[in-house]
Formats: C-alpha cells, sequence, structure tokens
C-alpha cells in the first residue's frame, strides 16, 4: 500500500512553541517516523496566549472570537506557516515531499461538558501560506458524537504500540503517558481498542508556580524541586479532587487545577511537591484500567523532569511494571505528539476512526476534521 508523507504540528497546553515532525504512514499499522523540528514563542507571544486563555472564557459558541482571539488565531497560524517553512528549508523536504499537514491549533477553552472545545488556528489560511492541503479541526466531530474531543492521540500510541523493538514488544499491557501541560494515558492492549483519558496535571501547575514564584517560565530539568521536599497533605489535598475517582473517558481543561492548594509553600517545595502530584496522577489512573499495565512508556516534555519520572518509577516497580523513556524505546519522546497530528491527518483524510469509545466516549468510533486545499 502506498504511504502518504505528513506534517504534524502541536503546539500544547505548555504553550512553549510548536513541535513539527515528519513521518510516512498508511494511516494504519505501517509508520516510517522521519525529521522532527521545535520552534518556540517569545516570552511576549507566550503571555498573549496566556491572555487569550481569559478572553476564551467568555466564548459560548466554538465560532466566536472575543477580544484580541481573531488576531491572536491570525497570527498563531502565520507563525505556523513560517515553522513549517523553517522546517521544510532546514532538509525536512529531503526527506519526502509532503502529502498533507495535521494542523492542531492552539487549545484556549476546552469545556467536554458543554460539548465546546475551541483551538485557534485557521486551517485554509495556513495552506493559503504553505501550499499544501491541511486538515484541521479534528477534535470537534469527536463531540458530536458524544465523545470528550480528547484524548487524540491513542490512535497513533497504538500503533506505535506494534511496531515497538525488542522485549518492548511483548510487554502488553502498554501504557504511553504524554506529561504536557496535562498529562494523558493511553492503555494498550494486546488486544483491542486503546483505552485512554487525561489523568490530572502534568507541567502547566509547576509551570505556573515557577512562574509565580521565582519569575521564570519553567523548572528546567527540575533544579528547583531538587532544593525542596514533598509536602505529603498538599499531594493528598490534589488527590482528593473528585476528578480523580470518575473513570475515563474523561478530559481536563488547562485551568480544572489551580494552585490553592500550594499556597504558603516555600518555591522549592512547592515545585518537588507539584512535580509528586503529577506523577501520583498518572499512577493513580491504574484504578480505571482493567489490568495493571507492565510497561509505561513515558512522552512529552514532562519526562525531562527527572522527579517526575522517578516518583513515577517507584511507584510503577510497586506493581512489578518497568517505566522506559520514550527514547528507551526508540522514539522521540518530544515528537510524538506532532508525530500523531500527521498520523490523524491521514487518517482523516481516509475515512478512518480517529476516537474511540474507550478514548473519548463517543458513541462509535469516528472520523473527524476539516480538510483546506487539494489532495492529489
Amino acid at each position: 500500500m502506498s504511504l502518504i508523507c505528513a506534517i504534524g504540528l502541536m503546539s500544547g497546553t505548555s504553550m512553549d512553541g510548536i513541535d513539527l515532525a515528519m513521518l510516512r504512514t498508511d494511516g494504519e499499522n505501517l509508520v516510517e517516523r522521519g525529521p522532527s523540528f521545535f520552534v518556540p514563542y517569545d516570552a511576549a507571544f507566550r503571555r498573549r496566549i496566556e491572555a487569550g486563555l481569559e478572553e476564551a472564557k467568555k466564548i459560548a459558541r466554538r465560532e466566536e472570537r472575543p477580544g484580541d482571539l481573531a488576531a491572536l488565531e491570525r497570527d498563531i497560524t502565520g507563525r505556523h506557516a513560517d515553522a513549517v517553512d523553517i522546517f521544510l528549508r532546514n532538509g525536512a523536504r529531503n526527506w519526502g515531499k509532503p502529502d498533507v499537514v495535521g494542523f492542531h491549533g492552539q487549545t484556549v477553552l476546552h469545556r467536554p461538558h458543554l460539548g465546546l472545545t475551541v483551538q485557534l488556528g485557521d486551517g485554509p489560511f495556513l495552506s493559503l501560506c504553505t501550499g499544501i492541503p491541511v486538515v484541521y479541526d479534528m477534535r470537534a466531530n469527536d463531540m458530536v458524537f458524544g465523545g470528550q474531543g480528547a484524548p487524540l492521540v491513542p490512535a497513533y500510541h497504538a500503533a506505535l504500540a506494534r511496531s515497538l523493538p525488542g522485549d518492548f514488544a511483548q510487554k502488553y499491557p502498554i501504557v504511553f503517558v504524554n506529561i504536557g501541560g496535562i498529562s494523558n494515558i493511553t492503555f494498550v492492549p494486546e488486544n483491542g481498542d486503546p483505552i485512554a483519558f487525561d489523568s490530572g496535571p502534568g507541567n502547566t501547575l509547576i509551570d505556573q508556580w515557577v512562574s509565580r514564584e521565582g519569575g521564570v517560565p519553567y523548572d528546567a530539568g527540575g533544579a528547583i524541586a531538587s532544593e525542596g521536599g514533598v509536602i505529603g497533605q498538599v499531594v493528598e489535598a490534589y488527590l482528593d479532587n473528585p476528578f480523580f475517582n470518575k473513570s475515563g473517558p474523561k478530559s481536563l481543561d488547562r485551568n480544572d487545577f489551580s494552585l490553592e492548594n500550594a499556597g504558603g509553600l516555600e518555591l522549592a517545595d512547592g515545585a518537588r511537591t507539584l512535580a509528586a502530584v503529577s506523577a501520583e496522577a498518572i499512577l493513580k489512573s491504574t484504578e480505571h484500567m482493567p489490568e495493571p499495565p507492565k510497561l509505561w512508556i513515558v512522552c512529552g516534555g514532562g519526562r525531562k523532569n527527572p522527579h517526575i519520572v522517578g516518583d513515577l518509577r517507584k511507584g510503577a516497580e510497586r506493581s512489578g511494571a518497568e517505566v522506559a523513556l520514550a527514547e528507551d524505546a526508540g522514539l522521540d519522546g518530544d515528537a510524538t505528539e506532532a508525530e500523531a497530528w500527521a498520523y490523524l491527518a491521514v487518517r482523516s483524510l481516509k475515512g478512518l476512526p480517529l476516537t474511540f469509545p474507550t478514548t473519548t466516549g463517543c458513541r462509535e468510533p469516528v472520523t473527524g476534521g476539516m480538510l483546506a486545499g487539494k489532495t492529489v
């Protein structure tokens, strides 16, 4: 079967920039991973997106763009177009001629209980700027069919699980953990559809904490947390949130958890404690799995925080499970989400399901996405 070459674009809840990745795939089991790239947002633009999150709280219908949001959407799209140009000029074009772009956009509001999710990003404008067909708005149709609109990456995780090297391939059930602003997990059984849900805060509380208390955007390498200790009662207070008692499918908005429980802590203790919250929230997700996993594969920016990974590893060992970073399994933990958006774009072109009842709660497996531009 001929493979389609796709570029995936992802700007996540951490709002640090744009991840790009290229792959060739049939949208099913065959995946050839290619180059990846990252284009950071400058601090001023990141603050503008943060302000946009407040503006977005006024949105009642998906098409509304109050305040600066219309201009912000145009500028976000323009930055994505520039990122694609830089990516291709830096050699990605030598790996393959892109047939399609999978465009996530920037989530500014996610309210699944209202059937409302808003990603800023103009697919037709991006296609016009790049000259490449663009698949965009891939979450909305899932909500039409009763789903949460998230997470969407599990279909790709399931494909990756089927191509893991060596001993990793035999360690079902496998759980992929993506630690971005919000963490999500994908439980991949040896047979059957994946099970997925958001597991809790990932980096978002840590980032908010060190920004507020230390004036830096994130805790690079967990350096701040390394000077602190875990305050157990704060961890317990976060884990008492009713969200953790709900079985999946379930999803979170970046603002669903706050720093209220951490108030009064020293800077380092807060960073270390919130790292523990991230790990314990992931471990708590096993309560909603059919059976304990044998292997955890950790992706996303949070895998670079040794405290999150260390706490996760200690917790997993208690049940005899192994924790591996994406790179240990031959993957690129920074590029996985962008790769997923490339993979999902191809599935969308083929009318294949992007989501399943076991991943988002949709009534039936459902495809999604809008196409801008003509494919060959």
